[in-house]
C-alpha cells in the first residue's frame, strides 16, 4: 500500500505523495455531515475480536449516490441497510481505509437520512494502522483500547466532523469499559455486562478502554480523577492524580469551565500514541507515565479538553487552532508551575522545531500527513510560536481575554482562523490581519541585519539606523534594546518590508543595540540555524538515513565550526557505522569545541572510552571513563555509564547498518 513517509519535514519532496488524509482524497468524496452514531458492539479481549452494528445519522451536503466513511482495514462489513431497512452495497479501498456505501435511490442535499452497517474483525495492535507506525487500537486479554483515530467505527471527515453518540459496549464477565458521557450498565446476554454511554453534545466521543481492575480515585482541590494504571505504574497513580487536579484547575482559570468536571487517566501500551485526549479521558502510553510526572504531555493532553473537545477546527487547514493552543497551554502551565525560565526553555525548543519546516504555510496543513513530524512542526510548534508572538503584540491581558472569549463563543462548535482573528481583534482593539497573513498564510522567517550610527545631540544621543531582512511582505513590531552607560532603553520599531529605517533618542551613550532581545519572533540567527540543522540531522538519523543526517550536521558546522553539539552528533553517526577513527576525531572536536551544551563533554569522553574498548585499548578506555567521571556531569546517567564501563569493558553490539 502506498503511504507517505512520516518524516516529511525533512523530505519536502514527499509532499507530492497523496496522503491518507490529503486534500485531494477528500475532494473526490461526496460531502456529508454526520450528526450522530449509535453503536452496539461486542468486544471480547480474550479473542481480541470486535463485532458491531452502527447506525449513522447524517445529512448530505450535496446531491449524490454514495457516502464514504473511513474504517479500519482489519474490520470487514457484512451487512449494510438504508433508512428503510433495504439492503445496499458497499465497496472497500484498503489504500485509504475507506468504505463507499451506495444508495440506489440517491441522496438529496440537506435531507437527513441514515445508514446501518454491521461489521467485525480482530484488533490485536499488529494491524496496519490508519496512522502509519502508531497503535490506536488493540485488544489484549488483560486490557484494551479503541481510539477514535483507529477508525474502529466508520468515520466521516476525520477530526473535523463533530458528532453525538450512543454506545452500547458488551464485554465478557470480568471486564469493564471506560468511555465518554453518561453511563448506565446492564446485564449482557452472554453473561457479561453492557456499558451504555450517552454523549449528547457534538464533539469526538467514541474512544473507549477495556480494563479489568477498578480505578484508583484521587481527590485533590475538589477534582476527582479516576486513574487506570497497571501494576508497573501503580506507584505513580497519586502523583498523576494530584498533577491532573492542578492542571485542570489552572486551565479552568484561564479558559473557563471544562467540558467535564473530572477526568479519567488510562494507560495504553508501548507503541501507542504518547497521549490522546478524548472527552473526559486522557490515554497515556507507558513511556509517558514517568517519575516525576511528565507534565508536558499531561498538560498538553488536558488542555485538549478545551482545544479539540470543546472547540475544534472547521477543516484540516485550520488544525493549528487545536494543536497550537494545546502546545502553548503546556508552556503556560510550565510558566505557572515552574517559572519563566522553564517556559523560555520550552519556547526555544519549540521555535527550533517550527523552523525545521519551511513549507507549506500553516493554513495549508491539509497537505500534511497526520502525526508526521512535519504535521507537528507546522500545526503545533509553529502554532504555539504564533500564539506567543500574538501575545507580545496584544499584551498579556488582551491575549487571555481573547482566548476565553473565543472559547466561550464557539463552545461545542467548529471555528476557523478568521473567527479566532476577530476574537483577538475585539479583545485587543487592534487590527491584526497583517499578523495572521505574515505568520499563517505565508511561509518563511526573517533574518535581521542591523546597521546604525550614533550622533550626539544637545539633549543626549540619537541612534539612526536601518533594519534589513529578506521577506518583502513582512510587517511586525520589533523590540529594540539599547544598552547605554546608564539603564538599558527598550523601544519598539515597526519593521515593514525588506528595509526599515529608524531614529531613536537616548539620554545615555549607546554601547550596544540588540533586535528582539527576548527572542519573541520566529526568526533565524546563527545559533538558531545551528539548532535547526542539528534537529533535522537527528530526524534523519532516527530513520537511519546517514548521508542526509551528515549533510545537515555539516550545515551546522558551516555556521559554527566550533559547535560541540554538531561534532558530537557526527561522532554518534560514525560510531553507529563502526567508523571508529572518524567517530573518535569528532568526539575530540566536541571536547575542544564550545561545549554548548555542557553535557557534550562528559558523553564524548564516555563514547571515546567505548571506542577504545571496542578496539582493544583498555587502558585508554579506562582513562576516558575516568575523565568523564571527573566532570561530575550526570546528564542522561552519564556518571552511571562511565562507572559501569570503568570496571567492566564495553562490549560492541551487533551493527544496525
Amino acid at each position: 500500500m502506498k503511504r507517505c513517509s512520516p518524516w516529511m519535514n525533512v523530505l519536502p519532496v514527499v509532499l507530492a505523495c497523496v496522503c491518507v488524509h490529503g486534500a485531494s482524497g477528500q475532494e473526490r468524496r461526496s460531502r456529508i455531515d454526520v450528526q450522530k452514531y449509535t453503536i452496539d458492539a461486542e468486544v471480547n479481549p480474550r479473542t481480541q475480536s470486535l463485532s458491531a452494528t452502527v447506525k449513522i445519522e447524517f445529512t448530505p451536503l450535496e446531491n449524490s449516490s454514495d457516502a464514504t466513511f473511513e474504517l479500519n482495514n482489519a474490520l470487514n462489513i457484512s451487512k449494510a441497510v438504508d433508512s428503510t431497512g433495504a439492503s445496499i452495497s458497499t465497496t472497500r479501498s484498503a489504500q485509504d481505509f475507506t468504505v463507499r456505501v451506495m444508495f440506489p435511490g440517491g441522496l438529496t442535499k440537506n435531507q437527513p437520512t441514515s445508514v446501518s452497517l454491521t461489521y467485525g474483525g480482530k484488533l490485536t495492535g499488529e494491524e496496519d494502522s490508519p496512522v502509519s507506525g502508531i497503535k490506536f487500537a488493540a485488544l489484549h486479554p488483560d486490557y484494551g483500547y479503541l481510539l477514535y483515530p483507529a477508525r474502529w467505527f466508520p468515520i466521516n471527515n476525520y477530526s473535523i466532523n463533530r458528532f453525538a453518540a450512543d454506545l452500547r459496549i458488551s464485554t465478557p464477565e470480568g471486564y469493564k469499559v471506560v468511555g465518554s458521557g453518561d453511563l448506565k450498565t446492564d446485564r449482557a446476554p452472554n453473561g457479561g455486562t453492557t456499558y451504555a454511554f450517552h454523549y449528547e453534545k457534538t464533539s469526538f466521543p467514541g474512544s473507549i478502554a477495556i480494563v479489568k481492575s477498578d480505578p484508583v480515585r484521587v481527590s485533590d482541590a475538589g477534582v476527582n480523577t479516576l486513574v487506570y494504571f497497571r501494576s508497573e505504574h501503580s506507584g505513580q497513580v497519586q502523583a498523576y492524580g494530584d498533577e491532573t487536579a492542578k492542571i485542570l484547575t489552572y486551565f479552568t482559570g484561564v479558559y473557563g469551565l471544562p467540558p467535564q468536571a473530572s477526568l479519567s487517566l488510562v494507560e495504553t501500551e508501548a507503541g501507542a500514541v504518547n497521549g490522546y485526549s478524548a472527552p473526559g479521558i486522557i490515554f497515556l502510553s507507558p513511556g509517558s507515565i514517568a517519575k516525576p510526572v511528565n507534565v508536558r504531555i499531561l498538560a498538553d493532553q488536558i488542555s485538549r479538553q478545551w482545544w479539540g473537545v470543546l472547540v475544534s477546527p472547521t477543516n484540516r487547514n485550520h488544525l493549528w487552532l487545536e494543536n497550537g493552543p494545546a502546545r502553548y497551554s503546556q508552556m503556560l502551565y510550565e510558566q505557572h508551575s515552574a517559572g519563566q525560565a522553564a517556559m523560555d526553555s520550552d519556547l526555544r525548543n519549540d521555535y527550533v522545531e517550527a523552523l525545521t519546516v519551511k513549507d507549506p504555510p500553516v493554513l495549508q496543513a491539509s497537505r500534511l500527513e497526520d502525526y508526521s513530524p512535519e504535521y507537528w512542526a507546522a500545526t503545533a510548534a509553529k502554532g504555539a510560536a504564533v500564539l506567543n508572538m500574538l501575545r507580545s503584540v496584544v499584551g498579556d491581558a488582551n491575549f487571555q481575554k481573547g482566548l476565553k472569549a473565543f472559547i466561550d463563543k464557539y463552545a461545542w462548535k467548529s471555528a476557523n482562523t478568521e473567527d479566532f482573528r476577530k476574537a483577538m481583534e475585539a479583545a485587543s482593539g487592534q487590527e491584526l490581519r497583517f499578523f495572521f497573513i505574515q505568520w499563517l498564510e505565508s511561509s518563511g522567517s526573517p533574518e535581521f541585519k542591523l546597521e546604525y550610527t550614533v550622533f550626539r545631540t544637545p539633549k543626549g544621543f540619537r541612534v539612526v539606523g536601518k533594519i534589513n531582512q529578506d521577506l518583502d511582505t513582512f510587517r511586525m513590531p520589533v523590540d529594540l534594546r539599547i544598552e547605554t552607560e546608564g539603564n538599558p532603553e527598550d523601544k519598539t520599531i515597526e519593521v515593514t518590508g525588506t528595509s526599515s529605517e529608524f531614529s531613536v533618542d537616548t539620554f545615555g551613550k549607546p554601547r550596544k543595540l540588540t533586535l528582539d532581545p527576548n527572542h519573541v519572533l520566529l526568526r533565524l540567527d546563527s545559533n538558531t540555524q545551528i539548532a535547526v540543522a542539528i534537529r533535522r540531522g537527528e530526524q534523519f538519523l532516527e530513520i537511519n538515513d546517514y548521508s542526509n543526517a551528515l549533510r545537515e550536521y555539516q550545515k551546522a558546522l558551516e555556521v559554527n565550526r566550533n559547535s560541540s553539539l554538531a561534532h558530537f552528533r557526527i561522532g554518534e553517526l560514525f560510531f553507529k557505522q563502526n567508523n571508529f577513527q572518524s567517530a573518535a576525531n569528532e568526539f575530540r572536536s566536541a571536547i575542544n569545541g564550545d561545549l554548548d551544551p555542557k553535557w557534550t563533554e562528559v558523553w564524548s569522553h564516555v563514547n571515546l572510552g567505548k571506542i577504545f574498548d571496542v578496539t582493544g585499548q583498555r587502558d585508554r578506555a579506562v582513562n576516558e571513563y575516568r575523565q568523564a567521571i571527573r566532570t561530575h556531569d550526570n546528564t542522561g546517567g552519564a556518571q552511571d555509564e562511565a562507572s559501569r564501563y570503568s570496571t567492566k569493558p564495553y562490549e560492541q553490539k551487533s551493527p544496525d547498518v
